[in-house]
């Protein structure tokens, strides 16, 4: 019997909503209480075998009205809504399958990739480790860990799990080899990667994502003419291809040929009908109208881009978490305290680390690309390794506390190594993922927002080099609403939200200078492109370290940057970017306010055009 529509649960799945959604699970059931149903599991496992979906459809709704908790027919509807594009409904059930059965691989797989391909990857993460713990020997479970540490940023831990699903699966899989490739061009290693996507396309000519992957290396390493060949191969193995126009798109934009690239969004748009372009590619259409000056237009797909993302992913700001760890920080690290507390000592026998603070969007990778062309410095890129001693630390002093609180662990006797334990973390991990670099006296460390844990940092490394790169706050704000990023607690999901957790974070900053004793030297991004070799020789000076010429060239660094500014980082500076909000204005008046006394302390102005 068709259910009235006031009792279908709202994900689409066809049940009523007390037996999907608002299930309640205590009055679920027993497995032995619904054997009698086996007869109508096993027709409708038939129905589905023989391509009968109705029918399977119809049978695996009468058993789960009955028995909410019974796999098999969760299976089959589950794999119906995913045929049928219900993507809700398809999340819905095999969350489900998961609860029923944490150690059930295949839903298990299924929910990670759906979150992996929704960009929801701490939570893909959980699930994938968990695959891993149940089933250490299949290649799958190290395969879809790798895809997702890759998508993380964290590519050295995911090139580890890729090269063990190569060797659990006992031969050269195609598909495995152009995922180890991929994740390969993200470190940088362009020649390896090159390599794994020939044997990759030798073995399987015409997979389409591993023609777009070596396509991307070759866009990312700067050899336009190779991109497009391959591009070129991809659209005969799949014309027209929504990823394929995107691609293309892409590389027309690197080539400053915007027009032709616009064209290529309009025809994916024109396929999708009503449905339009993704967030992904909506930002990218953005990007492109920003280089055309057609402001309105452009901050008009930025806004539709970031809507149709929160829309997608659910995710908004965390402003009461943030506000939250911000009261908390501030309460811990004061001078009183921090009087009475011990640092770690500094090691010689290791690369000590530079932090190049500053919001996303603010400049930091040009910093490191510059240091980096120094043969003393060694470009750590983002490095998790701050927020996983956050995530790490009472654990690791033995505390009952969370973060920061648990620092007070620190007055204990047995603890008062317990410092030079994390910094031997720090240093452990950038060792384990090849980092430091024979011969380097200092390796990089830009993770967005690691100015949030400052008075961390100074415990462990009291004599690192803080730089903290800023930037218009109108900039950044703008910079970070053209762009997809998840740091600051999803802040970038919304123009709003992004001002509001840089006035949280300059905020932050100030009470640990005023505070701590730092090694901290402000730069802004503006006075490195009005006079480079100057912000070079302060920025060394401040370092240590001898002045190179190679740090001018910083465009010419082979180095992939793995941020959203790697493209800009292999030109050499331009003023484009300089005070670009000022096209602006009217679409950022909302925010000025929100912004203006970070604008006043940091001593810029707001300007309209000249």
């Amino acid at each position: 019997m068709a259910l009235a529509k006031s009792q279908e649960c709202l994900c689409g799945s066809g049940l009523r909503r007390v037996r999907c959604c608002s299930l309640d699970w205590d009055a679920v059931a027993t497995t032995a209480a619904t054997r009698h149903l086996t007869p109508l599991v096993e027709r409708a496992l038939h129905a589905h075998r023989e391509g009968d979906r109705a029918l399977a459809e119809r049978l695996a709704l009468e058993v789960l009205e009955l028995a909410p908790n019974a796999t098999e027919p969760l299976s089959i509807l589950y794999e119906i809504r995913k045929q049928g594009g219900a993507d809700t409904a398809a999340e819905a059930l095999v969350r489900r399958l998961v609860r029923i059965n944490p150690n059930n691989i295949v839903a298990t797989n299924e929910l990670a990739l759906l979150l992996l391909r929704r960009g929801d990857l701490a939570e893909a993460e959980l699930h994938a480790r968990n695959m891993v713990r149940t089933a250490p020997q299949n290649a799958q479970s190290h395969n879809l860990m790798g895809m997702i540490l890759t998508e993380a940023n964290r590519p050295q831990i995911g090139e580890y799990h890729y090269r063990r699903a190569l060797e659990l699966s006992g031969r050269r899989d195609a598909i495995l080899l152009a995922n180890l490739a991929w994740n390969l061009k993200n470190q940088g290693k362009m020649a390896e990667a090159r390599t794994l996507y020939e044997e990759s396309l030798a073995l399987q000519p015409n997979v389409l994502q591993t023609l777009l992957g070596r396509a991307r290396l070759e866009e990312a390493d700067r050899k336009f003419d190779a991109a497009a060949r391959y591009l070129d191969r991809a659209d005969e193995v799949s014309p027209g291809n929504p990823s394929l126009l995107l691609a293309r798109a892409t590389l027309h934009g690197r080539m400053r040929a915007y027009e032709p690239a616009l064209q290529m969004l309009d025809a994916i748009a024109a396929q999708r009908g009503e449905r339009g372009l993704g967030p992904s590619e909506l930002l990218e259409q953005g990007r492109l109208l920003d280089q055309m000056g057609r402001t309105g237009d452009a901050f008009a797909a930025f806004a539709e881009g970031k809507r149709k993302a929160r829309q997608l992913t659910g995710h908004t700001y965390r402003a009461e978490h943030a506000a939250d760890l911000a009261r908390r920080l501030k309460g811990f690290f004061t001078a009183s305290r921090l009087k009475t507390l011990p640092r770690a000592a500094a090691l010689s026998s290791a690369p000590q680390p530079i932090f190049i603070l500053g919001f996303p969007r603010s400049g930091t990778t040009l910093v490191e690309q510059m240091l980096s062309a120094h043969p003393l410095i060694a470009a750590g890129d983002e490095l998790p390794f701050v927020n996983d001693i956050v995530n790490l630390m009472p654990r690791m002093l033995g505390s009952p506390l969370g973060y920061p609180e648990a620092l007070s662990e620190l007055w204990m006797g047995d603890q008062r190594d317990g410092l030079d334990n994390l910094r031997d973390y720090y240093l452990q991990r950038a060792h384990q993922i090849g980092t430091l670099e024979a011969g380097a006296t200092w390796l990089t460390d830009k993770m967005p927002l690691n100015e949030m844990h400052l008075g961390l940092i100074a415990l462990i490394f009291p004599a690192a080099p803080l730089i903290h790169v800023l930037r218009h706050p109108l900039d950044v704000v703008l910079s970070v609403f053209s762009n997809h990023l998840t740091h600051g607690f999803y802040c970038g999901f919304d123009l709003e939200s992004a001002a509001r957790h840089y006035v949280l974070i300059l905020d932050l900053v100030e009470h640990y200078r005023a505070e701590l004793t730092l090694r901290y030297l402000p730069i802004r991004y503006e006075d490195i492109v009005a006079d480079q070799a100057g912000a070079l020789r302060r920025l060394l000076d401040f370092i240590g370290a001898s002045f190179d010429p190679r740090c001018l060239a910083f465009h010419e660094n082979q180095r992939y940057a793995r941020t959203a500014s790697y493209a800009q980082v292999t030109e050499p500076l331009y003023e484009r970017s300089r005070f670009r909000y000022r096209r602006y204005l009217t679409q950022l008046a909302p925010v000025i306010p929100i912004l203006q006394p970070a604008i006043e302390r940091l001593g810029y102005t707001v300007e309209s055009q000249p």
